[in-house]
């Protein structure tokens, strides 16, 4: 008799969906510090969730989000730099036949 795996949930720190993890994009504050989008999910370091979709990063970015999510004071231009590449990372998936 097999057993099937529990298939992990997240929920989006913008629209507080919960689904699946692999339908989110983890944004990571690694262990130096550095905060970062995650493509693999799998980075060593506090992770927090975001639909991949923009409208909810900006949802979470406009309601200060990241900063409790992430333990860690975020300035506006990383707020940006994160943005740009969420953007990137969504054009890539969007794009390539296998996804992420």
């Amino acid at each position: 008799m097999t057993r099937s795996r529990k298939t992990p949930e997240r929920t989006c720190i913008g629209c507080s969906r919960t689904a699946d993890k692999r339908g989110f994009v983890r944004i990571v504050r690694t262990t130096d510090g550095h905060v970062e989008i995650d493509p693999t999910g799998k980075a060593n370091g506090r992770g927090a969730y975001v639909c991949a979709r923009v409208e909810c990063f900006d949802a979470a970015a406009a309601r200060k989000r990241f900063d409790p999510a992430l333990r860690v004071r975020l300035r506006t231009d990383d707020i940006d730099r994160l943005r740009r590449e969420l953007e990137e990372l969504l054009a890539l998936t969007q794009t390539s036949p296998q996804g992420r």
